[in-house]
C-alpha cells in the first residue's frame, strides 16, 4: 500500500508539472518545473531535507558524495543544478526522458576516447552559466563510505574557466543511510521498490560547503582530493562515518 501510494503521488506530480514545463518552454522562459517535480519526488519518497549553507546559482560545479538515486532529487531541488550522468541512463524507459527535461549531461564514462568529449560538454554548460552537479565517486557502491574521487571527471575545469567555482556538497541520511544506499547487484527497479516501501519519513541534511576556486589548485587530482576531504570533514562533524582511504 505504501509503495502504491508513493508511486501515485509521483505520477500525480508529473501530470501536474509536465504541461506547465512545456508551457514555459513555449513562452521561451526558463522552466522551474523540473526542479519542482524533483522536489516533489523526494517528498513523496519520504525524504525531509534540511538545507544548510547557500548554493551558488550560476557558474558552479557541485561535487557531492553519492549513496542513492534520491541524491539527484534532493540536490537538484535545492540548487537547480543539472546533473552529469552515464549515457545508458538516457536509454532507460521514462527515467531517461525525465532526466533530459532537467538538462542532464549524458557522458560515456566507459570509453577512454570519450573523456575529452564529456569534458567539453560539461565545460560548455558551465561557461553558459548552468549550475551542474556530479558525483566524483562515479558510483554508489561505497554506500555510506566515501570512495576516492575520480579526478578524470574534473577534466572540464582545467584549464580553469573564469569565475567558475567548485562547491562541495555533503548529503547525510543519518542512520537511514545504510538502508537507503544502492549497493551490490540490486537492480534499479528493485531498489526503487525497496526505498519507496520504507516506513515513515527520513531526515536528510544537505550541506553546501564553502565554494573554492579551481585556480587555487595545481591540477584536478589535488582539487578532487581537497573536495573529498571537505565532505568527509563535514559528515564527520555531525556523526562519525566510515571512510575508505
Amino acid at each position: 500500500m505504501r509503495l502504491a501510494l508513493r508511486t501515485l503521488l509521483i505520477v500525480a506530480g508529473l501530470i501536474a508539472c509536465l504541461p506547465l514545463h512545456y508551457l514555459w518552454k513555449l513562452l521561451g522562459r526558463k522552466s522551474p518545473w523540473p526542479r519542482r517535480f524533483l522536489y516533489w519526488v523526494g517528498r513523496a519518497a519520504g525524504m525531509r531535507a534540511r538545507v544548510e549553507g547557500q548554493p551558488l546559482r550560476s557558474r558552479v560545479l557541485f561535487l557531492s558524495n553519492h549513496l542513492s538515486w534520491l541524491d539527484i532529487m534532493l540536490i537538484a531541488s535545492a540548487s537547480g543544478a543539472a546533473f552529469v550522468s552515464k549515457e545508458e541512463v538516457a536509454r532507460w524507459p521514462v527515467i531517461g526522458w525525465l532526466a533530459s527535461l532537467n538538462d542532464t549531461i549524458f557522458v560515456a564514462r566507459t570509453q577512454r576516447g570519450a573523456v575529452r568529449d564529456q569534458a567539453d560538454a560539461l565545460r560548455n554548460a558551465l561557461a553558459r552559466g548552468q549550475p551542474v552537479a556530479l558525483f566524483p565517486e562515479g558510483t554508489t557502491e561505497g554506500g555510506v563510505e566515501i570512495l576516492p574521487f575520480r579526478a578524470s571527471l574534473l577534466a572540464s575545469l582545467f584549464p580553469p574557466l573564469p569565475d567558475v567555482k567548485v562547491q562541495p556538497v555533503a548529503i547525510d541520511y543519518g542512520a537511514a543511510g545504510h538502508d537507503i544506499a544502492w549497493v551490490g547487484k540490486e537492480g534499479a527497479a528493485a531498489n526503487a521498490k525497496r526505498v519507496l516501501s520504507r516506513k515513515g519519513t527520513t531526515a536528510v541534511r544537505i550541506r553546501f560547503l564553502k565554494p573554492v576556486d579551481p585556480h587555487s589548485y595545481p591540477d584536478r587530482k589535488a582539487l578532487a582530493e581537497a573536495a573529498r576531504a571537505e565532505i568527509v570533514q563535514a559528515l564527520s562533524a555531525s556523526e562519525a562515518k566510515p571512510v575508505r582511504l
